[in-house]
């Protein structure tokens, strides 16, 4: 597959516009290794090689366990190597990524809530739906793993 184009330094103002999203979406949410593994794991269901990338490399320099890491797709199996808030995060990151049943279905949502206030699950929100725009424009330009934006 080939990059596609250059989109993010087309649109430079979107650019900043997205970066500033992202991080204040992520301010709020006050655990920034939570974070990146919501960020990768919609990145993971999203297909999008850039933005997996960044992420398992952010979560490496991070110190997490690459073990943590390297289940991600499989946190469901994978015992308590992830804590229940966590498991409540990558639920709701999954059920909002892909609206497999056309919305998030309120078991996951009140998954959510239990384990964050309404700020953080709103911050939580902010983040899955940040990444998914980015998401979208990198799959859709082929951004490739490791290349400039």
């Amino acid at each position: 597959m080939s990059h596609r184009m250059k989109y993010w330094s087309r649109v430079p103002a979107f650019f900043q516009a997205q970066l500033k999203l992202t991080q204040a979406a992520k301010k709020g949410l006050g655990d920034d290794v939570l974070a990146e593994l919501v960020v990768l794991r919609a990145s993971q269901l999203n297909k999008c090689a850039f933005c997996i990338d960044m992420h398992v490399t952010n979560l490496r320099e991070a110190g997490v366990e690459q073990r943590r890491i390297d289940l991600l797709p499989a946190w469901e199996e994978a015992g308590d190597l992830y804590s229940e808030r966590e498991r409540a995060a990558l639920a709701f990151t999954e059920a909002v990524t892909v609206l497999t049943e056309g919305f998030v279905p309120d078991a996951v949502y009140e998954r959510a809530a239990a384990q964050f206030d309404e700020a953080e699950l709103a911050h939580l929100l902010a983040v899955i739906v940040a990444i998914n725009n980015w998401n979208r424009v990198n799959v859709t330009v082929r951004q490739p793993p490791g290349a400039e934006l």
